[in-house]
């Protein structure tokens, strides 16, 4: 079928579709073509630049029939940065697509039957009985200002031409698009980068070459507490020695309003890993403070922290209200990172047990604990699929377990753990979509009904989408 398309070749294509990553979906002759920046329901020509056995490539080359969600991007290096894929649709298409995605994940992949709700009729819709299994999906819920959100920032430093190039990479290649400010990272990083990268020319600090293996920096990493104002600088080399550490120390304390904290990571390991084991204490302190709702947490350079805490308070009360707590329920958080929706689950909570595997996070997670007042949580390192089954062994069973996996989503062996716990409530948080709907369509096999799915816009101008469902045991 292949041979009806050529490259190189221009097209006039119906947008009927769009792809994980915002791209355009059309077809010529039943043959798949996939375009960066085209939007569902326009009309497009298309200039063919790959061709695969089943599907091939497109560079947009003329819109000549416009969605109603088609915006000007406001960045000028949109077209070129990997860093957003959506700046080309206004919000309420970000928001509409994201809710598509979810939508169609969990059709195709979950084989659900969904049922799709207005957000703003919610509180109008009546339970669903028992025989009803279809699910319920809500519209997405968005940010009031959706610039300027990501608390982290991580960025490759390079040199191409001589010139010092500090941005993210080019979609899918390691080309470092020099950048001066990024309209998704708060303005302070955007300062950071812009000094970062006169004291690398200034005093002539060589960036490291993935290619040679040779070099000194690698990634420079920023952080924010939005609500403490806290800053911390992490600068990533390849070598044990960072030269000029004094002028760095000295340059970012006169600049940088908030600066508390600046620290070398070394990672000589050739991996796409941005941080290294190893942190040295610069300047100022180990960690910075930020707030999510009530709740004050320590950020370290290698702890995960949530990177847009206006969406992480929306998410985190959604799993809380999913839980339906009252006061006398065990709960189980896996995958629980530094322990911050553990620490949500513990206001309506008995007890709550946090399990996650990276030992750092746990120790943090303690801390957090600790310094809000919170001692009905118990925070424990291993494996959620490991841990858990153990907890059950000795007799402790939750009457709620919530999940928060990384992408690639739960391991089958917890899943069946929880089944067989028979807990009456379980709260999936997700950041991928199609390993959600793999995951539920499991837990409908173990007996647990999935009743609704909330999505959430934790990363806007981007494909990536949260979700928070509310899972039942059937029969109960």
């Amino acid at each position: 079928m292949s041979e009806k398309i050529e490259k190189n070749k221009e097209y006039i294509i119906e947008i009927d579709g769009m792809g994980y990553q915002g791209e355009g979906v059309g077809k010529v002759d039943g043959f798949t073509i996939f375009i960066q920046g085209a939007i569902q329901g326009e009309k497009v020509k298309v200039k063919v630049i790959k061709v695969n056995k089943n599907f091939a490539f497109g560079k947009l080359v003329e819109v000549l029939e416009p969605s109603h969600y088609r915006a000007n991007p406001l960045c000028s290096i949109y077209k070129r940065c990997g860093g957003c894929q959506l700046q080309h649709m206004s919000y309420e298409g970000q928001l509409d697509f994201k809710k598509k995605r979810v939508k169609d994940c969990l059709e195709r992949i979950g084989k659900f039957a969904v049922e799709e709700q207005d957000k703003i009729f919610r509180d109008n819709v009546l339970e669903k009985s028992s025989e009803d299994t279809s699910v319920k999906l809500y519209n997405t819920i968005g940010m009031t200002n959706p610039y300027r959100y990501r608390n982290k920032v991580q960025l490759p430093v390079g040199r191409c031409n001589k010139k010092i190039n500090i941005g993210f990479y080019a979609k899918s290649s390691h080309e470092i698009i020099d950048m001066e400010s990024c309209l998704i990272q708060n303005e302070t990083s955007d300062k950071i980068v812009k000094l970062m990268r006169d004291w690398i020319e200034k005093y002539n600090v060589e960036p490291y070459d993935e290619k040679t293996g040779r070099g000194t920096i690698k990634h420079i990493i920023t952080r924010k507490g939005f609500a403490t104002g806290e800053v911390m600088l992490v600068i990533v080399t390849f070598t044990e020695n960072l030269p000029h550490k004094k002028e760095i120390v000295e340059l970012m304390c006169k600049n940088v309003p908030g600066i508390k904290s600046i620290v070398h990571n070394i990672n000589n390991n050739k991996t796409n890993v941005i941080l290294g084991k190893k942190c040295v204490n610069l300047w100022g302190q180990d960690t910075i403070r930020d707030t999510i709702g009530n709740f004050k947490f320590n950020i370290s350079p290698l702890s995960f922290f949530q990177v847009n805490p206006i969406q992480t308070e929306v998410l985190y009360n959604k799993a809380l209200e999913y839980a339906g707590l009252s006061g006398n329920e065990v709960v189980f958080d896996a995958y629980c990172g530094t322990g911050t929706i553990s620490l949500f689950l513990s206001q309506k909570a008995k007890k709550v047990y946090g399990v996650e595997i990276i030992d750092e996070a746990i120790k943090n997670a303690r801390i957090n604990a600790e310094e809000n007042g919170v001692n009905n949580v118990e925070f424990i390192t291993g494996k959620s699929e490991v841990v858990i089954p153990e907890l059950i062994s000795k007799g402790i069973k939750a009457d709620v377990v919530v999940v928060d996996p990384p992408r690639k989503g739960c391991d089958t062996g917890l899943l069946k753990a929880i089944a067989g716990m028979a807990p009456r409530t379980v709260v999936y948080v997700s950041c991928d979509p199609a390993t959600l709907a793999r995951d539920l369509a499991v837990l409908r096999e173990l007996g647990y009904m999935t009743k609704e799915v909330q999505p959430v816009d934790m990363f806007a101008q981007t494909a990536h989408v949260e979700c928070v469902v509310k899972l039942i045991k059937v029969n109960q």
